[in-house]
């Protein structure tokens, strides 16, 4: 019977091996991440673009980490950040604020460590937020294949390093303003959202990318921006924007499982973020959490109101203790727990296995 089950378990180690092989040392086979995605991951690329009016690079953003605007929406650290941070590498500078330094000779390559294509505002549709001058994600996987197809990235780096994505919110919260006609049903609408995922996936695999990570989305039905759609309620999430995120959701984690069989030699991880955060709301005291409802920074009913920073906001005395930092978007504290539960979390956090397991693996180049 023993002899039975060791064979069992040299066969099933082969079976993973011909993919992957984990090592077992705190030194990580990743030297760079390339993020692509909206506000939950800009790192200041929307500062550098002048025509874009969805900023942060004023107080009190910034103010808890950094003492300063980054361009980041939130005071302090991202989860891009933090994930940084774990492995050991420096924070991923934007990539409009790398090409500008090229530009005036302040440095003469891209950043080794990879780039932050993320724009805060845009979508993983090319029409969400045009108006505003944001970088959707369609340029932004343009803006990476340049640089790939030009050699101001090397390939071997791409094969090794990890690629973050995280997008939608945005669409989902927009498809619920009152301005224009809808033509699609909520399904549909999601439906033309994965398949910009799908293709963002195709391009990168294409490029070089081996270690894929979609990042779901937080429950958007929650925001305290939701106080701006008339049809939202106040004393509770809006159910109608969460069930979309939901099947969102969904679609993101079935790309993820189908990956390795359409793209040999790629794995990918999904980050159940929504289920993460209802978790902090529910229970809100075993997280060190005084409000899960209200913005720190902001104005109004929720805090909702009003963007923080702007003419009238009002700020918390501790953003620590608050889930969101803004009427949008999480404070540092929730994105470092967030982190903690992507980098080294459960099933139930991260699928088939966590950020700290896909950086700590070796690709076999298929």
């Amino acid at each position: 019977m023993e002899r039975q089950v060791f064979l069992i378990i040299i066969v099933s180690l082969h079976l993973s091996l011909f993919l992957v092989s984990v090592i077992g040392s705190s030194n990580y086979n990743v030297p760079a991440i390339f993020i692509f995605g909206d506000s939950i991951f800009d790192a200041g690329n929307n500062h550098y673009n002048i025509n874009c009016t969805a900023q942060a690079d004023f107080p009190p953003y910034g103010s808890n980490f950094f003492h300063h605007p980054t361009g980041r929406f939130t005071n302090g650290r991202t989860v891009a950040d933090f994930i940084a941070q774990f492995i050991g590498i420096p924070l991923q500078k934007p990539f409009l604020e790398a090409q500008l330094e090229i530009a005036k000779g302040i440095r003469k390559s891209y950043p080794s460590n990879g780039i932050n294509f993320a724009s805060a505002g845009s979508g993983v549709l090319l029409a969400t937020n045009n108006d505003s001058g944001v970088t959707p994600l369609q340029v932004q996987l343009r803006q990476f294949q340049t640089l790939v197809k030009q050699n101001h990235i090397d390939k071997k780096l791409v094969q090794k390093s990890l690629f973050f994505f995280e997008s939608g919110s945005n669409d989902i919260f927009n498809y619920f303003f009152p301005f224009d006609a809808l033509t699609l049903s909520p399904d549909a609408y999601v439906q033309s959202m994965l398949r910009e995922v799908e293709n963002f996936v195709d391009t990168i695999y294409k490029l070089g990318a081996r270690r894929i990570a979609l990042f779901g989305l937080g429950p958007v039905g929650c925001v305290p921006a939701r106080t701006l759609l008339p049809a939202a309620p106040v004393t509770k999430c809006y159910g109608k924007m969460n069930k979309m995120v939901k099947k969102y959701n969904i679609g993101l984690d079935n790309v993820v499982k189908t990956l390795p069989v359409k793209y040999p030699g790629a794995v990918g991880v999904y980050g159940a973020v929504y289920k993460t955060v209802q978790v902090f709301r529910a229970n809100p005291k075993r997280y060190r959490f005084v409000d899960v409802s209200n913005a720190c920074c902001g104005y109004g009913t929720l805090g909702g109101e009003l963007q923080c920073g702007k003419e009238g906001y009002t700020i918390c005395n501790n953003p620590n203790q608050y889930l969101f930092w803004d009427f949008f978007h999480p404070s540092e504290r929730t994105y470092k727990l967030i982190s903690k539960a992507l980098w080294a979390g459960t099933r139930t956090r991260i699928r088939p296995f966590n950020l700290k397991t896909l950086a700590n693996i070796t690709i076999a180049h298929v």
